[in-house]
Protein backbone atom coordinates (compact mmCIF):
# COMPACT_ATOMS: atom_id res chain seq x y z
CA UNK A 1 0.00 0.00 0.00
CA UNK A 2 1.23 3.63 -0.81
CA UNK A 3 2.13 6.11 1.54
CA UNK A 4 0.47 9.20 1.71
CA UNK A 5 3.99 10.91 0.28
CA UNK A 6 4.13 8.31 -2.43
CA UNK A 7 0.46 9.12 -3.56
CA UNK A 8 1.16 13.01 -3.54
CA UNK A 9 3.96 12.32 -6.22
CA UNK A 10 1.52 10.24 -8.57
CA UNK A 11 0.97 11.98 -11.30
CA UNK A 12 -2.46 13.64 -11.89
CA UNK A 13 -4.27 13.33 -15.24
CA UNK A 14 -3.82 16.41 -16.71
CA UNK A 15 -6.92 18.00 -18.65
CA UNK A 16 -7.04 21.01 -20.90
CA UNK A 17 -10.75 22.65 -20.77
CA UNK A 18 -10.60 24.90 -24.08
CA UNK A 19 -13.35 27.63 -23.29
CA UNK A 20 -13.08 27.34 -19.78
CA UNK A 21 -14.65 30.40 -18.35
CA UNK A 22 -17.64 29.78 -21.04
CA UNK A 23 -21.33 28.69 -19.96
CA UNK A 24 -20.19 24.61 -19.99
CA UNK A 25 -16.43 25.16 -19.88
CA UNK A 26 -16.44 26.80 -16.37
CA UNK A 27 -19.31 24.05 -15.16
CA UNK A 28 -16.74 21.59 -16.79
CA UNK A 29 -13.86 22.97 -14.84
CA UNK A 30 -15.63 23.42 -11.56
CA UNK A 31 -16.91 19.55 -11.53
CA UNK A 32 -13.19 17.87 -12.27
CA UNK A 33 -11.08 20.43 -9.44
CA UNK A 34 -13.36 18.33 -7.21
CA UNK A 35 -11.93 15.13 -8.74
CA UNK A 36 -8.32 14.60 -6.74
CA UNK A 37 -7.48 12.54 -9.85
CA UNK A 38 -7.04 16.13 -12.38
CA UNK A 39 -4.59 18.26 -13.01
CA UNK A 40 -7.34 21.03 -14.55
CA UNK A 41 -6.10 23.90 -16.91
CA UNK A 42 -8.35 26.34 -17.72
CA UNK A 43 -7.95 28.05 -21.21
CA UNK A 44 -9.29 31.13 -22.68
CA UNK A 45 -8.24 34.13 -24.55
CA UNK A 46 -9.00 36.51 -21.69
CA UNK A 47 -6.69 36.16 -18.74
CA UNK A 48 -8.58 38.36 -16.17
CA UNK A 49 -11.42 36.01 -16.60
CA UNK A 50 -9.51 33.28 -16.59
CA UNK A 51 -7.94 34.39 -13.37
CA UNK A 52 -11.00 35.13 -11.35
CA UNK A 53 -12.50 31.99 -12.44
CA UNK A 54 -8.98 30.00 -11.35
CA UNK A 55 -9.38 32.49 -8.10
CA UNK A 56 -13.45 31.89 -7.64
CA UNK A 57 -13.08 28.02 -7.74
CA UNK A 58 -10.32 28.31 -5.24
CA UNK A 59 -8.00 25.94 -7.38
CA UNK A 60 -7.23 25.26 -10.95
CA UNK A 61 -4.40 26.84 -13.37
CA UNK A 62 -5.02 29.40 -16.20
CA UNK A 63 -3.63 29.50 -19.41
CA UNK A 64 -4.24 32.28 -22.32
CA UNK A 65 -4.72 30.09 -25.41
CA UNK A 66 -6.08 31.57 -28.73
CA UNK A 67 -7.46 28.51 -30.47
CA UNK A 68 -7.39 30.30 -33.77
CA UNK A 69 -3.62 30.92 -33.64
CA UNK A 70 -1.24 29.53 -35.91
CA UNK A 71 0.93 28.18 -33.02
CA UNK A 72 -1.72 26.38 -31.50
CA UNK A 73 0.16 22.60 -32.24
CA UNK A 74 3.23 23.88 -30.77
CA UNK A 75 1.38 25.42 -27.53
CA UNK A 76 -0.32 22.13 -27.14
CA UNK A 77 2.78 20.26 -26.94
CA UNK A 78 4.26 22.99 -24.57
CA UNK A 79 1.33 22.78 -22.54
CA UNK A 80 1.68 18.48 -22.93
CA UNK A 81 -2.15 17.98 -21.90
CA UNK A 82 -3.46 14.07 -21.21
CA UNK A 83 -6.76 14.83 -22.60
CA UNK A 84 -7.79 18.47 -24.52
CA UNK A 85 -11.84 19.41 -24.58
CA UNK A 86 -12.74 21.90 -26.47
CA UNK A 87 -15.90 23.67 -24.68
CA UNK A 88 -15.65 26.90 -26.99
CA UNK A 89 -17.75 26.25 -30.31
CA UNK A 90 -19.93 27.64 -31.90
CA UNK A 91 -18.98 24.63 -33.72
CA UNK A 92 -21.18 25.34 -36.49
CA UNK A 93 -18.95 28.29 -37.58
CA UNK A 94 -15.88 25.67 -37.68
CA UNK A 95 -16.95 23.68 -40.77
CA UNK A 96 -17.25 20.29 -41.11
CA UNK A 97 -13.75 19.71 -42.03
CA UNK A 98 -12.15 22.12 -39.47
CA UNK A 99 -10.75 19.58 -36.93
CA UNK A 100 -7.22 21.47 -36.13
CA UNK A 101 -7.68 21.81 -32.29
CA UNK A 102 -8.30 17.58 -32.85
CA UNK A 103 -5.41 17.66 -34.94
CA UNK A 104 -3.27 19.54 -32.56
CA UNK A 105 -4.07 17.51 -29.61
CA UNK A 106 -3.35 14.36 -31.18
CA UNK A 107 0.26 15.66 -32.08
CA UNK A 108 1.12 16.65 -28.26
CA UNK A 109 -0.26 13.07 -27.88
CA UNK A 110 -3.59 14.25 -26.03
CA UNK A 111 -6.94 12.32 -25.98
CA UNK A 112 -9.66 14.88 -27.49
CA UNK A 113 -13.43 15.71 -26.30
CA UNK A 114 -15.33 18.46 -27.45
CA UNK A 115 -19.25 19.48 -26.78
CA UNK A 116 -20.17 19.89 -30.36
CA UNK A 117 -24.37 20.30 -30.80
CA UNK A 118 -23.44 20.70 -34.95
CA UNK A 119 -24.33 17.49 -36.50
CA UNK A 120 -21.57 17.38 -39.37
CA UNK A 121 -18.99 18.70 -37.45
CA UNK A 122 -19.87 15.67 -35.00
CA UNK A 123 -20.51 12.98 -37.73
CA UNK A 124 -17.06 14.60 -39.69
CA UNK A 125 -14.60 13.62 -36.83
CA UNK A 126 -14.78 9.90 -37.70
CA UNK A 127 -11.89 10.84 -40.80
CA UNK A 128 -9.72 11.48 -37.97
CA UNK A 129 -9.71 7.37 -37.14
CA UNK A 130 -7.02 6.33 -38.61
CA UNK A 131 -4.81 9.03 -36.90
CA UNK A 132 -6.25 8.61 -33.64
CA UNK A 133 -5.73 4.87 -33.63
CA UNK A 134 -2.23 5.36 -34.60
CA UNK A 135 -1.47 7.17 -31.63
CA UNK A 136 -3.62 5.45 -29.53
CA UNK A 137 -6.02 8.07 -28.68
CA UNK A 138 -9.52 8.71 -27.77
CA UNK A 139 -11.36 11.53 -30.28
CA UNK A 140 -15.11 11.82 -29.29
CA UNK A 141 -17.39 14.51 -30.67
CA UNK A 142 -20.45 15.76 -29.02
CA UNK A 143 -20.05 14.91 -25.26
CA UNK A 144 -22.29 17.06 -24.28
CA UNK A 145 -26.41 16.65 -23.73
CA UNK A 146 -26.21 15.58 -27.77
CA UNK A 147 -25.73 13.09 -28.73
CA UNK A 148 -23.57 11.70 -25.46
CA UNK A 149 -26.73 12.33 -22.97
CA UNK A 150 -29.41 11.48 -25.43
CA UNK A 151 -27.99 8.11 -26.87
CA UNK A 152 -27.55 7.17 -23.47
CA UNK A 153 -31.27 7.65 -22.58
CA UNK A 154 -32.22 5.85 -25.95
CA UNK A 155 -29.76 2.88 -25.29
CA UNK A 156 -31.94 2.70 -21.68
CA UNK A 157 -34.66 2.38 -23.25
CA UNK A 158 -34.55 0.31 -26.80
CA UNK A 159 -34.52 -3.65 -25.90
CA UNK A 160 -38.44 -2.14 -24.98
CA UNK A 161 -39.00 -2.26 -28.64
CA UNK A 162 -39.69 -4.44 -31.58
CA UNK A 163 -39.10 -1.65 -34.24
CA UNK A 164 -38.26 2.23 -33.64
CA UNK A 165 -40.77 4.92 -35.51
CA UNK A 166 -39.38 7.87 -33.74
CA UNK A 167 -36.61 9.35 -31.59
CA UNK A 168 -37.63 12.97 -30.61
CA UNK A 169 -35.49 15.09 -28.03
CA UNK A 170 -36.44 18.00 -26.41
CA UNK A 171 -34.09 20.61 -24.36
CA UNK A 172 -36.21 23.43 -22.59
CA UNK A 173 -33.76 25.63 -20.03
CA UNK A 174 -34.93 27.75 -17.40
CA UNK A 175 -35.12 31.65 -18.91
CA UNK A 176 -32.26 32.06 -15.71
CA UNK A 177 -30.24 30.62 -17.12
CA UNK A 178 -27.10 31.87 -18.57
CA UNK A 179 -27.23 32.88 -22.02
CA UNK A 180 -23.60 31.93 -24.00
CA UNK A 181 -22.98 33.73 -26.75
CA UNK A 182 -21.48 30.80 -28.56
CA UNK A 183 -25.25 29.19 -28.14
CA UNK A 184 -26.68 31.95 -29.16
CA UNK A 185 -24.85 31.99 -32.71
CA UNK A 186 -25.53 28.46 -32.59
CA UNK A 187 -29.24 28.65 -32.62
CA UNK A 188 -29.50 31.94 -34.78
CA UNK A 189 -27.48 30.09 -37.63
CA UNK A 190 -30.19 27.35 -38.04
CA UNK A 191 -33.14 29.57 -37.50
CA UNK A 192 -35.19 29.92 -40.28
CA UNK A 193 -32.65 28.05 -42.68
CA UNK A 194 -33.42 24.30 -43.53
CA UNK A 195 -32.48 21.34 -41.32
CA UNK A 196 -31.62 17.94 -42.80
CA UNK A 197 -33.54 15.23 -40.91
CA UNK A 198 -34.92 11.72 -41.38
CA UNK A 199 -38.62 11.30 -41.53
CA UNK A 200 -40.08 7.60 -42.69
CA UNK A 201 -36.33 6.65 -43.34
CA UNK A 202 -36.16 9.13 -46.31
CA UNK A 203 -34.10 12.33 -46.09
CA UNK A 204 -36.32 15.26 -45.37
CA UNK A 205 -36.05 19.25 -44.32
CA UNK A 206 -37.64 20.53 -41.60
CA UNK A 207 -37.30 24.66 -41.13
CA UNK A 208 -35.01 25.76 -38.42
CA UNK A 209 -37.75 27.30 -35.10
CA UNK A 210 -40.64 26.10 -37.04
CA UNK A 211 -42.80 23.73 -36.13
CA UNK A 212 -44.67 25.80 -32.90
CA UNK A 213 -45.39 23.06 -30.31
CA UNK A 214 -46.66 23.21 -26.65
CA UNK A 215 -44.06 20.58 -24.77
CA UNK A 216 -44.73 19.31 -21.27
CA UNK A 217 -41.79 18.52 -19.20
CA UNK A 218 -42.99 15.31 -17.05
CA UNK A 219 -42.26 14.93 -13.14
CA UNK A 220 -42.20 12.52 -10.98
CA UNK A 221 -45.27 12.38 -8.68
CA UNK A 222 -44.85 15.30 -5.38
CA UNK A 223 -42.28 17.25 -7.71
CA UNK A 224 -43.06 20.59 -8.86
CA UNK A 225 -44.20 20.88 -12.46
CA UNK A 226 -42.36 22.49 -15.31
CA UNK A 227 -44.81 24.71 -16.68
CA UNK A 228 -45.73 24.27 -20.29
CA UNK A 229 -43.49 25.52 -22.53
CA UNK A 230 -43.35 26.60 -26.54
CA UNK A 231 -40.67 24.46 -28.68
CA UNK A 232 -39.39 24.01 -32.22
CA UNK A 233 -37.27 22.56 -34.28
CA UNK A 234 -33.71 22.66 -34.29
CA UNK A 235 -30.92 20.98 -35.62
CA UNK A 236 -28.83 18.78 -33.35
CA UNK A 237 -26.38 15.46 -34.50
CA UNK A 238 -29.25 13.44 -33.39
CA UNK A 239 -30.59 14.01 -36.44
CA UNK A 240 -27.79 12.52 -38.52
CA UNK A 241 -26.30 9.84 -36.59
CA UNK A 242 -29.63 8.17 -34.91
CA UNK A 243 -31.31 6.59 -37.72
CA UNK A 244 -28.42 4.42 -38.76
CA UNK A 245 -27.02 3.93 -35.01
CA UNK A 246 -31.10 3.03 -33.69
CA UNK A 247 -32.51 2.36 -36.74
CA UNK A 248 -35.34 4.51 -36.35
CA UNK A 249 -38.11 5.86 -38.95
CA UNK A 250 -37.72 9.31 -37.98
CA UNK A 251 -35.54 11.70 -35.66
CA UNK A 252 -36.51 15.29 -34.37
CA UNK A 253 -34.81 17.53 -32.49
CA UNK A 254 -37.05 20.56 -30.33
CA UNK A 255 -35.29 23.19 -28.37
CA UNK A 256 -37.72 25.89 -26.37
CA UNK A 257 -37.11 29.09 -24.72
CA UNK A 258 -39.38 29.65 -21.33
CA UNK A 259 -40.74 33.07 -21.59
CA UNK A 260 -43.40 32.95 -24.60
CA UNK A 261 -42.51 36.46 -25.97
CA UNK A 262 -38.91 35.30 -27.03
CA UNK A 263 -39.24 32.10 -28.14
CA UNK A 264 -42.38 33.72 -30.85
CA UNK A 265 -40.24 36.63 -30.98
CA UNK A 266 -37.51 34.75 -32.47
CA UNK A 267 -40.36 32.62 -34.32
CA UNK A 268 -41.31 36.01 -35.99
CA UNK A 269 -37.56 36.86 -36.67
CA UNK A 270 -37.33 33.46 -38.74
CA UNK A 271 -39.47 34.35 -41.64
CA UNK A 272 -37.72 36.86 -42.83
CA UNK A 273 -34.59 33.91 -43.35
CA UNK A 274 -37.33 31.86 -44.86
CA UNK A 275 -38.38 34.59 -47.26
CA UNK A 276 -35.33 34.81 -48.38
CA UNK A 277 -34.73 38.47 -47.04
CA UNK A 278 -32.43 38.10 -44.81
CA UNK A 279 -29.53 35.20 -45.27
CA UNK A 280 -28.95 34.56 -41.45
CA UNK A 281 -29.40 36.17 -38.19
CA UNK A 282 -26.25 35.11 -36.71
CA UNK A 283 -24.94 38.23 -37.06
CA UNK A 284 -27.89 39.33 -34.48
CA UNK A 285 -26.36 37.24 -31.85
CA UNK A 286 -24.90 40.22 -29.64
CA UNK A 287 -27.81 42.16 -30.05
CA UNK A 288 -29.72 39.34 -29.36
CA UNK A 289 -27.82 38.49 -26.22
CA UNK A 290 -28.26 41.75 -24.92
CA UNK A 291 -31.92 41.71 -25.90
CA UNK A 292 -32.11 38.56 -23.85
CA UNK A 293 -30.96 40.22 -20.65
CA UNK A 294 -33.28 42.61 -20.36
CA UNK A 295 -35.80 39.60 -18.98
CA UNK A 296 -33.33 38.23 -16.83
CA UNK A 297 -35.48 38.82 -14.14
CA UNK A 298 -38.57 36.87 -15.33
CA UNK A 299 -39.26 33.26 -15.83
CA UNK A 300 -37.69 30.43 -13.74
CA UNK A 301 -34.16 29.11 -13.38
CA UNK A 302 -36.11 25.41 -13.86
CA UNK A 303 -35.13 23.61 -16.83
CA UNK A 304 -34.69 20.24 -18.84
CA UNK A 305 -34.44 17.94 -21.46
CA UNK A 306 -36.34 14.89 -22.37
CA UNK A 307 -35.63 11.86 -24.87
CA UNK A 308 -39.15 9.80 -26.09
CA UNK A 309 -38.85 7.26 -27.95
CA UNK A 310 -42.14 5.75 -30.28
CA UNK A 311 -42.70 2.46 -32.05
CA UNK A 312 -43.98 -1.00 -32.06
CA UNK A 313 -42.98 -2.58 -28.85
CA UNK A 314 -42.61 -6.52 -28.10
CA UNK A 315 -45.64 -7.20 -27.86
CA UNK A 316 -46.70 -5.98 -30.79
CA UNK A 317 -48.72 -3.19 -29.22
CA UNK A 318 -46.89 0.36 -29.72
CA UNK A 319 -45.07 2.26 -27.01
CA UNK A 320 -44.09 5.35 -26.41
CA UNK A 321 -41.21 5.60 -23.07
CA UNK A 322 -39.56 8.88 -22.19
CA UNK A 323 -36.66 10.05 -20.01
CA UNK A 324 -36.63 13.46 -18.55
CA UNK A 325 -34.41 15.24 -16.79
CA UNK A 326 -35.29 18.14 -14.71
CA UNK A 327 -32.23 20.54 -13.39
CA UNK A 328 -33.01 23.45 -11.33
CA UNK A 329 -31.69 26.29 -8.50
CA UNK A 330 -29.23 27.62 -11.45
CA UNK A 331 -27.85 23.48 -11.67
CA UNK A 332 -29.16 23.35 -16.11
CA UNK A 333 -25.69 24.62 -17.44
CA UNK A 334 -24.15 21.79 -15.64
CA UNK A 335 -26.00 19.09 -17.89
CA UNK A 336 -23.93 19.48 -21.19
CA UNK A 337 -20.32 19.63 -19.50
CA UNK A 338 -21.68 15.79 -17.29
CA UNK A 339 -20.71 13.26 -20.30
CA UNK A 340 -16.96 15.47 -20.87
CA UNK A 341 -16.83 14.71 -16.70
CA UNK A 342 -18.04 11.25 -16.67
CA UNK A 343 -15.31 10.55 -20.50
CA UNK A 344 -12.57 12.30 -18.81
CA UNK A 345 -12.82 9.67 -15.43
CA UNK A 346 -13.07 6.96 -17.72
CA UNK A 347 -9.85 8.01 -20.07
CA UNK A 348 -8.38 8.12 -16.73
CA UNK A 349 -8.90 4.55 -16.31
CA UNK A 350 -7.72 3.95 -19.83
CA UNK A 351 -11.80 2.48 -20.12
CA UNK A 352 -12.54 3.79 -23.68
CA UNK A 353 -11.71 2.55 -27.00
CA UNK A 354 -8.92 4.31 -29.22
CA UNK A 355 -10.22 5.89 -32.18
CA UNK A 356 -12.04 8.84 -33.90
CA UNK A 357 -15.89 8.71 -33.45
CA UNK A 358 -19.29 10.79 -32.30
CA UNK A 359 -20.36 10.05 -29.14
CA UNK A 360 -22.57 7.65 -29.20
CA UNK A 361 -22.95 4.75 -26.32
CA UNK A 362 -19.89 5.64 -24.55
CA UNK A 363 -21.70 6.38 -21.24
CA UNK A 364 -24.70 4.72 -19.21
CA UNK A 365 -27.53 6.45 -17.97
CA UNK A 366 -26.73 5.46 -14.56
CA UNK A 367 -23.00 6.84 -14.58
CA UNK A 368 -25.46 10.37 -15.91
CA UNK A 369 -27.33 9.91 -13.30
CA UNK A 370 -24.53 9.25 -10.48
CA UNK A 371 -22.69 12.20 -11.90
CA UNK A 372 -25.62 14.08 -11.48
CA UNK A 373 -26.15 13.03 -8.02
CA UNK A 374 -24.73 16.68 -6.36
CA UNK A 375 -26.58 18.58 -8.42
CA UNK A 376 -30.11 20.00 -7.95
CA UNK A 377 -31.53 17.57 -10.25
CA UNK A 378 -34.38 14.90 -11.08
CA UNK A 379 -35.46 12.34 -13.28
CA UNK A 380 -38.39 10.48 -14.40
CA UNK A 381 -39.22 7.85 -16.38
CA UNK A 382 -42.83 6.87 -18.27
CA UNK A 383 -44.58 4.63 -20.68
CA UNK A 384 -47.37 4.85 -22.33
CA UNK A 385 -49.38 2.04 -24.81
CA UNK A 386 -51.60 2.53 -27.43
CA UNK A 387 -51.22 6.39 -28.39
CA UNK A 388 -51.68 6.13 -31.32
CA UNK A 389 -55.23 7.73 -32.58
CA UNK A 390 -56.77 4.57 -33.91
CA UNK A 391 -55.18 2.85 -30.68
CA UNK A 392 -56.96 5.05 -28.24
CA UNK A 393 -60.10 4.64 -29.97
CA UNK A 394 -60.36 0.95 -30.74
CA UNK A 395 -58.52 0.02 -27.59
CA UNK A 396 -57.37 -3.75 -27.81
CA UNK A 397 -59.69 -4.38 -30.33
CA UNK A 398 -56.80 -3.29 -32.50
CA UNK A 399 -54.76 -6.66 -30.94
CA UNK A 400 -57.35 -8.86 -33.53
CA UNK A 401 -56.71 -6.92 -36.60
CA UNK A 402 -53.86 -8.10 -39.04
CA UNK A 403 -49.96 -7.15 -38.97
CA UNK A 404 -50.75 -5.28 -42.10
CA UNK A 405 -53.37 -2.71 -40.90
CA UNK A 406 -52.09 -2.29 -37.52
CA UNK A 407 -48.79 -1.19 -39.32
CA UNK A 408 -50.35 1.61 -41.37
CA UNK A 409 -52.40 3.06 -38.44
CA UNK A 410 -49.41 3.10 -36.14
CA UNK A 411 -48.14 6.74 -36.99
CA UNK A 412 -45.89 8.84 -34.58
CA UNK A 413 -44.42 11.30 -37.18
CA UNK A 414 -44.96 10.80 -40.62
CA UNK A 415 -45.32 7.48 -42.74
CA UNK A 416 -46.27 7.17 -46.62
CA UNK A 417 -47.83 4.20 -48.61
CA UNK A 418 -48.11 4.05 -51.92
CA UNK A 419 -50.71 1.42 -54.17
CA UNK A 420 -52.55 1.42 -57.30
CA UNK A 421 -56.79 2.11 -56.69
CA UNK A 422 -59.47 2.33 -59.01
CA UNK A 423 -62.23 5.36 -58.47
CA UNK A 424 -65.87 5.48 -59.72
CA UNK A 425 -68.35 7.95 -59.50
CA UNK A 426 -72.19 8.38 -59.19
CA UNK A 427 -74.42 9.57 -61.98
CA UNK A 428 -76.88 12.08 -59.56
CA UNK A 429 -76.47 15.55 -61.16
CA UNK A 430 -75.48 16.70 -57.60
CA UNK A 431 -72.63 14.26 -56.97
CA UNK A 432 -69.84 16.86 -58.48
CA UNK A 433 -70.49 19.18 -56.03
CA UNK A 434 -70.62 16.93 -53.34
CA UNK A 435 -67.05 15.33 -54.36
CA UNK A 436 -66.13 18.84 -54.99
CA UNK A 437 -66.68 19.57 -51.49
CA UNK A 438 -65.28 17.05 -49.98
CA UNK A 439 -62.03 16.36 -52.21
CA UNK A 440 -63.35 12.96 -53.62
CA UNK A 441 -61.42 12.05 -56.42
CA UNK A 442 -61.98 11.86 -60.22
CA UNK A 443 -63.14 8.19 -61.75
CA UNK A 444 -60.07 6.19 -63.13
CA UNK A 445 -59.80 2.77 -64.02
CA UNK A 446 -56.40 2.22 -62.75
CA UNK A 447 -54.34 4.91 -61.31
CA UNK A 448 -51.00 5.75 -58.80
CA UNK A 449 -51.78 6.21 -54.98
CA UNK A 450 -49.77 7.71 -52.40
CA UNK A 451 -50.93 8.02 -48.08
CA UNK A 452 -48.93 10.31 -46.30
CA UNK A 453 -50.06 10.24 -42.77
CA UNK A 454 -48.22 12.97 -40.67
CA UNK A 455 -49.29 12.74 -36.90
CA UNK A 456 -49.41 16.37 -35.05
CA UNK A 457 -50.49 17.65 -32.25
CA UNK A 458 -52.76 14.16 -31.41
CA UNK A 459 -54.37 14.25 -34.56
CA UNK A 460 -53.36 12.97 -37.94
CA UNK A 461 -53.28 14.32 -41.41
CA UNK A 462 -54.00 12.28 -44.16
CA UNK A 463 -53.23 13.34 -47.55
CA UNK A 464 -54.65 10.60 -50.44
CA UNK A 465 -53.16 11.54 -53.96
CA UNK A 466 -54.58 9.65 -57.10
CA UNK A 467 -52.81 10.65 -59.66
CA UNK A 468 -52.36 14.56 -59.59
CA UNK A 469 -55.49 14.48 -57.57
CA UNK A 470 -55.21 15.25 -54.08
CA UNK A 471 -57.53 15.20 -50.62
CA UNK A 472 -56.89 15.54 -47.59
CA UNK A 473 -58.72 14.81 -44.23
CA UNK A 474 -57.78 15.25 -40.18
CA UNK A 475 -58.56 11.89 -38.39
CA UNK A 476 -58.68 12.78 -34.49
CA UNK A 477 -59.83 10.70 -31.44
CA UNK A 478 -61.72 13.17 -29.38
CA UNK A 479 -63.92 11.02 -27.45
CA UNK A 480 -62.90 8.64 -24.66
CA UNK A 481 -60.41 5.51 -25.14
CA UNK A 482 -61.57 2.75 -26.35
CA UNK A 483 -65.14 4.09 -27.45
CA UNK A 484 -64.28 3.06 -30.83
CA UNK A 485 -65.29 6.54 -31.92
CA UNK A 486 -62.72 8.76 -34.67
CA UNK A 487 -63.85 12.20 -36.02
CA UNK A 488 -62.86 12.94 -39.51
CA UNK A 489 -62.75 16.08 -40.73
CA UNK A 490 -62.81 17.52 -44.99
CA UNK A 491 -62.98 21.33 -44.73
CA UNK A 492 -66.08 22.30 -43.09
CA UNK A 493 -67.62 18.88 -42.71
CA UNK A 494 -66.57 16.53 -39.92
CA UNK A 495 -68.20 12.92 -38.96
CA UNK A 496 -68.26 11.05 -36.28
CA UNK A 497 -66.84 7.54 -37.33
CA UNK A 498 -67.72 4.46 -35.07
CA UNK A 499 -64.72 1.97 -35.71
CA UNK A 500 -65.58 -1.75 -36.04
CA UNK A 501 -62.73 -4.28 -36.16
CA UNK A 502 -64.18 -7.60 -37.13
CA UNK A 503 -63.94 -10.45 -39.25
CA UNK A 504 -60.19 -9.66 -40.01
CA UNK A 505 -60.74 -5.80 -40.88
CA UNK A 506 -61.85 -3.01 -40.11
CA UNK A 507 -65.14 -0.84 -40.83
CA UNK A 508 -65.95 2.63 -40.84
CA UNK A 509 -69.54 3.28 -40.50
CA UNK A 510 -70.88 7.16 -40.07
CA UNK A 511 -72.63 7.94 -37.18
CA UNK A 512 -73.03 11.54 -36.71
CA UNK A 513 -72.25 14.39 -39.18
CA UNK A 514 -71.48 18.01 -38.95
CA UNK A 515 -71.42 21.25 -41.72
CA UNK A 516 -69.47 24.38 -40.32
CA UNK A 517 -70.17 22.98 -36.82
CA UNK A 518 -74.24 22.41 -37.30
CA UNK A 519 -75.00 18.96 -36.94
CA UNK A 520 -76.56 17.25 -39.77
CA UNK A 521 -79.99 15.34 -39.46
CA UNK A 522 -79.58 11.75 -39.16
CA UNK A 523 -81.93 11.00 -42.68
CA UNK A 524 -79.27 12.96 -44.10
CA UNK A 525 -75.91 11.46 -43.18
CA UNK A 526 -74.10 9.85 -45.69
CA UNK A 527 -73.68 5.95 -45.59
CA UNK A 528 -69.74 5.15 -45.17
CA UNK A 529 -69.02 1.30 -46.49
CA UNK A 530 -65.59 1.39 -45.96
CA UNK A 531 -63.32 -1.45 -45.41
CA UNK A 532 -59.92 -2.36 -44.54
CA UNK A 533 -58.54 -5.66 -44.97
CA UNK A 534 -55.03 -7.74 -44.99
CA UNK A 535 -56.25 -11.22 -45.96
CA UNK A 536 -53.09 -11.72 -48.11
CA UNK A 537 -50.51 -9.63 -45.84
CA UNK A 538 -51.09 -6.89 -47.89
CA UNK A 539 -53.29 -3.78 -46.70
CA UNK A 540 -56.28 -3.23 -49.00
CA UNK A 541 -58.90 -0.80 -48.77
CA UNK A 542 -62.66 -0.06 -50.33
CA UNK A 543 -64.39 3.00 -49.76
CA UNK A 544 -68.09 4.00 -51.05
CA UNK A 545 -69.82 6.43 -49.84
CA UNK A 546 -73.66 7.28 -50.55
CA UNK A 547 -76.70 9.80 -49.32
CA UNK A 548 -80.00 8.89 -48.51
CA UNK A 549 -82.35 9.75 -52.25
CA UNK A 550 -78.88 10.35 -54.07
CA UNK A 551 -76.95 6.98 -53.83
CA UNK A 552 -73.85 6.21 -54.93
CA UNK A 553 -71.16 9.37 -54.69
CA UNK A 554 -67.89 7.76 -55.14
CA UNK A 555 -66.45 4.22 -54.34
CA UNK A 556 -62.52 3.73 -54.71
CA UNK A 557 -60.85 0.54 -53.80
CA UNK A 558 -57.34 -0.56 -54.22
CA UNK A 559 -53.89 -1.82 -52.50
CA UNK A 560 -51.18 0.06 -50.48
CA UNK A 561 -47.49 -1.33 -49.11
CA UNK A 562 -45.19 1.06 -47.45
CA UNK A 563 -43.12 3.33 -49.90
CA UNK A 564 -39.50 2.42 -49.28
Amino acid sequence: MKSPEDQDTIKRCRVLVIGGTGVFGSRLVEALLKKPEFEVLAAGRNADKLNALCKQLGDGTPVVLDSNAADLEERLLEIDPDITVDAAGPFQAYGNNDYRIAHAALNAGSHYLDLSDDAGFTSGIRALNDSALAAGKTVLSGVSSVPALSSAAVDHMRPSFEEIDLIESAILPGNRAPRGLSVIQAILAQTGQPISAIRDGKPAKVTGWSGLRRHHLQTAPGTKPISTRWSSFIGAPDLELFPEAYQARSVLFRAGLELSVLHLGLWVLSLPVRLKILSSLRPLARLTQTVATWFEGLGTDRGGMDIAVSGKGRDGRSLTRRWTLIAQNGDGPHIPALAAEILCRKLQRNEVLPGARPCLGEISLQEVEQAAASLDTSTFEDSITGDTVFERALGRDIEILPQAIRDLHRVFDLRKWTGEASVERGTHFIVPLVCMLAGFPPPAESLPISVTIERKNGSETWTRRFGAHKMVSVLSCRNAAGSGVVTERFGPMAFDIHLKAKDGGLSYPVVKGRVFGIPVPRFCLPLSDTLETAADGMFRFKVEISLPLVGRIVRYEGWLRPDT
